[in-house]
C-alpha cells in the first residue's frame, strides 16, 4: 500500500515483467527517469526495446549476457550489492536489447536506470575496475559512491546515474541539499529516485549477509520542500522500496545500527547541460567544516572492484 505518492514500498510499483517500475509514464511524479527491475531465473531472457530512453543494466545479484542491437556484452556482475562493485552496460535510446541471466548463479536482479533523451550514442561496456569509487563525508557521516554513471565519469545525453553504500549506524546524503533551480554553476534541476536495499545483519566475520530479499533490515530516508515548493516524508525504509524526489531537499538517509545501506540514485532533467549541481540547506551547511577534523569511517570501502 502506498502510505505518500512519493514513497512506495517493495512491491508497490510491481508491473509485469519488472519487479520495480517507476517511469514517466506511468502515475509517478516524474518527467525524465525511471527505473525497472527485472527478475530472471538461471537461463531467462528479458527483451525489450529502449524506446527514447537511455539506460544501464545493471546487476544488482547475478551475471548475466546482454545483446544490443546484435553486438554482445559479458557481464560478470557480483552477488549482492554490498560485496563488490560492479560491471555494467549502457544501451542507448532506439535500440533492442536482450538480457540473458547466466545459469548456475540463481535468480539474478537486474537494474534498468534510465532517461529520456535525444541523441543516441554507441552501446558500451563499463568494466568493474573502471568504475571510481569515492569515500565521501566523514566520521559517522562516511559514505561510499560508486561512480558507475555520474555525470563526470561517464559519457551520456542525460542519465547520470550511481550506487551509495552507507555503513550500518551512518548518516548519508547529509547535509540535506536539492537541485531543483536553474541557477548556473551554482545548482541544476535534477529530479531523482532513490532505491534501497538493506543487509539482513552482520554474516561471517562481520560481513554483510547476502541480504537482498530478507525485510528485517531498516534505515530511514527524510524529503522536505519550501515554503513555495511544499514536499513531506519521513519513511522507514527496507529493501526493495522507492523513494521519488521530483524536487525538494533531500537527507539524511539513515542507516540502523547493525545493517548497512545501499540506495541507487538515478537523476535526469530538463537542463541543456548535463551536470550534478546541488546546493546545502543553509541551516545543516556548517556540519562539513567538522569534516576536515574527523577521520573517514574505516569500514570503507565496504565494497570493492573484486570479492
Amino acid at each position: 500500500m502506498t502510505r505518500n505518492q512519493y514513497y512506495f514500498p517493495a512491491g508497490g510499483t510491481q508491473n509485469e515483467p519488472y519487479a520495480l517500475d517507476v517511469n514517466p509514464g506511468s502515475d509517478e511524479p516524474l518527467g525524465y527517469s525511471s527505473l525497472r527491475i527485472v527478475e530472471l531465473g538461471p537461463g531467462e531472457k528479458h527483451e525489450f526495446s529502449t524506446g527514447d530512453e537511455e539506460m544501464f543494466v545493471l546487476p544488482l545479484s547475478g551475471s548475466c549476457t546482454v545483446i544490443c542491437d546484435g553486438e554482445e556484452f559479458g557481464v560478470t556482475g557480483r552477488d549482492n550489492v554490498f560485496n563488490q562493485v560492479t560491471d555494467s552496460v549502457y544501451v542507448p535510446r532506439e535500440a533492442d536489447v536482450v538480457i540473458t541471466s547466466t545459469v548456475g548463479h540463481g535468480v539474478g536482479r537486474y537494474a534498468l536506470p534510465a532517461a529520456r533523451c535525444s541523441r543516441r550514442l554507441p552501446a558500451r561496456y563499463r568494466a568493474a575496475a573502471d568504475v571510481p569509487v569515492e569515500i565521501r563525508g566523514a566520521g559517522n557521516a562516511t559514505r561510499q559512491v560508486n561512480n558507475f554513471g555520474s555525470a563526470h565519469t561517464f559519457e551520456a545525453d542525460r542519465l547520470i546515474a550511481v550506487e551509495v553504500i552507507t555503513p550500518a549506524g551512518n548518516w548519508s546524503s547529509f547535509p540535506a541539499h536539492k537541485h531543483d533551480e536553474d541557477r548556473p554553476g551554482e545548482e541544476s534541476v535534477l529530479e531523482e529516485i532513490y532505491y534501497f536495499e538493506i543487509s539482513d545483519g552482520p554474516g561471517d566475520g562481520g560481513a554483510p549477509s547476502r541480504g537482498t530479499t530478507g525485510r528485517q533490515g531498516f534505515g530511514f530516508h527524510r524529503v522536505y520542500g519550501t515554503a513555495d515548493r511544499p514536499i513531506e516524508l519521513l519513511e522507514e525504509v527496507r529493501t526493495g522500496d522507492v523513494v521519488l524526489i521530483p524536487h525538494g531537499w533531500h537527507g539524511p538517509s539513515v542507516a540502523a545500527p547493525g545493517y548497512h545501506m545501499y540506495y541507487l540514485n538515478v537523476m535526469s532533467g530538463p537542463g541543456e547541460k548535463r551536470e550534478w549541481l546541488i546546493c546545502d540547506d543553509p541551516a545543516h551547511a556548517w556540519v562539513r567544516d567538522e569534516w576536515a577534523e574527523q577521520e573517514s569511517d574505516a569500514r570503507l570501502p565496504l565494497s570493492s572492484h573484486s570479492p
